[in-house]
């Protein structure tokens, strides 16, 4: 059984004139190209430890496979905005969190990002029985949140990129990288 006791969060952007290669270039940027990337839905396990970017990365191996949530998004079309946005809820106590991935077009980096921040701090909240009102907005659900003393900490990493002028393929990606 694989629970994963340490995750960073790591972001690119890439761009090529294949697809294939502006994700390899988001990859490299992100610093995680030398992993086999495997993709897994949204816990965060309990006591799993945030680290450093830096930490992380100086942790994997080449070929290593390597579990993570991954948000991804990509575009053709010159000027157009992309965004991949990761985000975390941490509860307080031993129980397990949430990360979300949301990858928009047309959304700026800071509303993506609140956007991803939100639904996974609205999928803890649910399962922890926070009341709240789902039509107001984030910064006041944000603070019921926080006020109930159930959910510790939320944040999001978010990459924006608009589509290069002459058509190149332009890639973002923000991910969350477990270490065993």
């Amino acid at each position: 059984m694989f629970v994963p006791k340490k995750v960073f969060f790591t972001k690119g952007v890439g761009r090529h004139k294949d697809y294939l290669a502006s994700f390899e270039l988001a990859l490299r940027h992100a610093g995680i190209e030398k992993c086999n990337l495997v993709t897994v839905s949204s816990i965060l396990p309990p006591g799993c430890k945030r680290i450093s970017r830096e930490e992380g990365l100086d942790l994997l191996k080449p070929g290593e496979i390597t579990f993570c949530v991954m948000a991804r998004n990509a575009t053709n079309e010159p000027n157009r905005l992309v965004a991949a946005s990761i985000g975390a809820a941490i509860p307080a106590g031993g129980t397990y969190g949430y990360l979300s991935e949301h990858h928009p077009h047309g959304e700026t980096e800071k509303v993506a990002g609140e956007y991803a921040e939100d639904l996974a701090a609205t999928m803890l909240a649910t399962t922890l029985g926070v009341e709240f009102n789902p039509d107001t907005d984030w910064s006041e659900r944000e603070d019921i949140y926080k006020m109930s003393g159930k959910i510790v900490r939320s944040f999001n990493i978010t990459q924006s990129a608009e589509g290069e002028k002459n058509g190149l393929w332009t890639t973002v990606l923000a991910t969350a990288i477990f270490i065993p």
